[in-house]
């Protein structure tokens, strides 16, 4: 039997204590005396969310794969735990053995979204491990991160050794290689920091050095060893079909946010829209053969007991072999129960074919992302849909039963004008019209229109990277704005608007385009008592203004300034592959309003064909 590292009263006393036990199916147990390297997987959320997401689930796979390597979980803390550890001095332990985090050769942090930056803090805090690398010591675990948010890792600069940047199936080999010939060698914690700046995709910001000029803006980012790269190119697996995936993925004891098994059938997106990093940073697209992806179904279920299989993707519509593996799924699974998830489609005559199959329609709700309300605004974006498609779409939704839709719009965008806000309305209503011409004998009562508003947040390696944002009290205006426009509409009554929180959004754009300066004002935010920012009833603005306050931090440098063609940005010293002028260029296309074809239509010459592979050299053998 294990030894928990929680006694049975902290257990009682807590909420979900399955949180915290570990031992769940599929979940894998070694003999630590057995191994070279230790290593802990962390996601800086509650454990549900974690056990959501589909990349640590790929890594923990890949590394107990190694029979040196044991890689174990955590997740952060909620707050009735976070007490308890501090109040007994309990350090913070890893699910599997229990064993604190400290003693581990490597804490392996997932950045998934910019409000867990302080999550981030309470992890290394709880676990007695200094926040500052600079103050580590060979006692303590390499502290690495990646994910989406490494593709600016400037704010979090101060508290990580190092920096993975793209798909961690590429060099985390030659990584953790590289640590066990330095362990046996006895050469001190900066070497193997050294030894592992040599390893393309891998940034150690110990490494280098920041000048500012006299306007805030950076003046010079530059190595200070020669063991750095001047540029950190980005990892990316070229061949997705034969990468590493989790036949046996760990399966939760308690009800996780997404309870399934997941099939990741492609990466990347060829639409291009401006303000989507994913859609960038992701590129080249790379499609999973359908084959492997059959027989990854039949395995995954049969090894998890799931009930529903979701097709994860950016852009689902645009895998090619989508039909095939569609009625393939419901042909082989619909009899023993099995539900089918297909996020990510754009609605069109097959997807509602499909749905309708998988779906009960009389319960559940469609998805669109317009994004913007008017057709101007769209191509602004380059979101690539026209009002007819949309109302097509909705129209083809409602004759085939389904009377719920929920649409997804974006507040505070480039060049946007009072009209093209109040359009997210009088679209709505024009979804909602489009029911009411249905015949009132073939309608199914009532239609509701859930329309929703996210605040635009500027993201690196986008064509938007440029861009100003707002104040929250400007990004609230625009969208009471659009909140007296629905109740203007004829169909208001079929119409519900809600918006996203704009002092949320406004911490978000400091920290998505930040540099090294942002690191105090998250660490004082913290001291502060700032946690689990992106949960509603734990965020805590106003501590956040007084860490600004008190770091001397202005809000509006990062967030209210349009950034010149050629100002040095934080992130600059990472190759994408997306070439900076690619994206200077569509900058401008945007404000001219013109739009740029989808990387099937036409190849806009991104720079992400040097990667050798991908929707960039399909058909062109």
């Amino acid at each position: 039997m294990r030894k928990l590292a929680l006694s049975d009263e902290v257990l009682l006393s807590i909420e979900k204590p399955a949180r915290y036990i570990g031992g769940e199916v599929n979940s894998v147990m070694k003999d630590k005396e057995e191994v070279d390297i230790r290593f802990c997987m962390c996601f800086p959320d509650v454990y549900e969310i974690g056990m959501s997401h589909l990349g640590i689930q790929i890594l923990y796979d890949m590394f107990n794969r190694r029979e040196d390597t044991w890689c174990e979980r955590v997740y952060s803390p909620w707050l009735d735990l976070d007490k308890v550890l501090r109040e007994k001095d309990i350090p913070l332990f890893a699910l599997e053995s229990q064993d604190p985090v400290r003693d581990f050769d490597f804490l392996g942090i997932t950045i998934q979204f910019e409000m867990c930056y302080t999550n981030i803090l309470q992890i290394l805090d709880l676990s007695h491990i200094p926040l500052h690398a600079a103050d580590r010591t060979e006692e303590d675990p390499i502290v690495i991160g990646g994910g989406p948010c490494a593709y600016n890792p400037e704010p979090l600069a101060e508290f990580f050794d190092i920096f993975y940047i793209g798909e961690g199936e590429t060099v985390y080999d030659e990584l953790l290689d590289t640590y066990k010939k330095w362990k046996k060698s006895g050469a001190s914690r900066k070497e193997f920091l050294r030894q592992a700046a040599r390893i393309e995709g891998l940034y150690v910001p110990q490494l280098y050095d920041v000048s500012y000029r006299g306007d805030g803006t950076i003046e010079s980012f530059t190595p200070n060893d020669p063991a750095a790269p001047e540029r950190v190119r980005k990892q990316v697996v070229m061949d997705v079909t034969d990468a590493s995936y989790p036949m046996k993925p760990v399966v939760p004891y308690i009800k996780a946010t997404q309870d399934r098994v997941v099939l990741e059938i492609q990466r990347g997106c060829i639409r291009g829209c401006r303000f989507c990093q994913a859609g960038m940073i992701y590129r080249p697209t790379r499609e999973r053969s359908v084959e492997t992806l059959k027989e990854y179904a039949r395995t995954m279920l049969k090894n998890t007991g799931h009930e529903e299989i979701s097709l994860s993707s950016l852009s689902s519509s645009d895998y090619s072999k989508l039909n095939e593996l569609v009625t393939f799924l419901i042909d082989e699974f619909k009899d023993k129960g099995i539900n089918i998830s297909l996020p990510s489609l754009r609605i069109d005559a097959f997807s509602l074919d499909v749905m309708s199959k998988v779906q009960d329609v009389r319960k559940s709700s469609l998805t669109f992302a317009p994004e913007a309300g008017s057709q101007r605004m769209r191509n602004v974006i380059n979101k690539g849909l026209t009002e007819e498609d949309i109302i097509t779409g909705a129209g083809q939704a409602f004759e085939g039963g389904w009377t719920k839709v929920k649409l997804y719009f974006m507040l505070g965008l480039p060049t946007e004008t009072e009209e093209d806000m109040k359009e997210i309305a009088r679209l709505s209503d024009r979804v909602a019209r489009r029911y009411y011409d249905i015949p009132k004998e073939q309608r199914h009562g009532k239609c509701q229109i859930t329309a929703s508003s996210s605040f635009f947040v500027p993201k690196p390696f986008t064509p938007f990277q440029w861009a100003s944002m707002y104040t929250a009290e400007e990004y609230d205006r625009r969208a009471h704005i659009v909140n007296d426009e629905f109740r203007e509409q004829l169909n208001r009554k079929s119409l519900k608007y809600n918006w996203h929180d704009a002092q949320v959004t406004v911490l978000e754009g400091v920290m998505a385009r930040g540099d090294r300066r942002i690191a105090p004002v998250i660490e004082e935010a913290y001291r502060l008592g700032c946690l689990f920012d992106s949960w509603t009833e734990t965020f805590r603005n106003d501590l956040w203004m007084e860490a600004f306050e008190n770091t001397n931090v202005d809000i509006s440098f990062y967030n209210q300034r349009v950034r010149g063609k050629d100002e040095i940005f934080p992130w600059d010293f990472i190759d994408i592959g997306v070439s900076r002028s690619f994206l200077y260029r569509e900058w401008e296309r945007a404000m001219n309003e013109t739009v740029t074809p989808n990387c099937r239509e036409k190849c806009s010459g991104c720079g992400a064909a040097g990667f050798g592979g991908g929707v960039c050299y399909e058909g062109k053998n």
